[in-house]
């Protein structure tokens, strides 16, 4: 990589960092294109070098606040139950720290109002990003959900909204009593999610009829 090359890719990585952060604090609203600049220490010229408008921003803001993060809060899969893995997530993100760290916090709560008012390009992109972390809640291998149970993959579309809804609203009220209780309940609520098993198929009584 030449010199130009790593400058350019260097001023990439700074104005990513600072918009993520911005996204996940202030949403969409803080996204702004002159604040973005502003803090990653680069002239407001520079941003047209990558990107081509405000919403590209914002979406590449939300890939790249969700690319650490949700490796860091998934991580690798274990050797552990279905329930067991549901209940550990939901232990690591619904957390007083994860509601104050808004920096550093999950960008789908973050910004989940703000995408259902936005336009079809950044509701493509929360939608692929949703996808992926619900892939990577179910352990998939790969990009075909087809490869994933389809119980399991409903228990993780109802584990994310949970999470993502109990932190949206506890940030939302003013008491801290209140709002540690409602992450309590939501980690609590995690226990009851799974999908109940099939029953079992019912067994033939015998018969002493040979054409039976």
């Amino acid at each position: 990589m030449s010199a130009r090359a790593e400058l350019k890719n260097a001023s990439l990585q700074r104005i990513l960092n600072a918009s993520a952060a911005r996204l996940r604090q202030e949403g969409l609203s803080g996204a702004a294109v002159a604040a973005v600049m502003l803090d990653a220490g680069l002239t407001h010229g520079a941003f047209y070098c990558h990107f081509a408008n405000k919403e590209d921003l914002a979406i590449a803001a939300l890939r790249h606040a969700l690319k650490d993060n949700r490796r860091r809060w998934v991580g690798s899969a274990r050797r552990e139950s279905w329930l067991d893995r549901l209940i550990r997530l939901g232990r690591r993100y619904l957390t007083p720290a994860h509601r104050d760290d808004l920096a550093d916090s999950c960008a789908l709560a973050a910004v989940a109002s703000d995408a259902a008012r936005s336009g079809p390009a950044f509701k493509a992109a929360y939608q692929e990003e949703a996808l992926k972390s619900l892939r990577a809640i179910c352990a998939a291998a790969d990009d075909d959900d087809r490869t994933i149970d389809p119980a399991r993959f409903d228990d993780a579309i109802a584990f994310l909204a949970l999470c993502i809804g109990g932190m949206s609203l506890a940030r939302a009220v003013n008491d801290k009593a209140f709002s540690d209780r409602i992450l309590a309940a939501c980690r609590q609520a995690v226990g009851s999610l799974t999908a109940p098993l099939p029953p079992e198929p019912p067994t033939a009584e015998p018969t002493d009829d040979p054409n039976s």
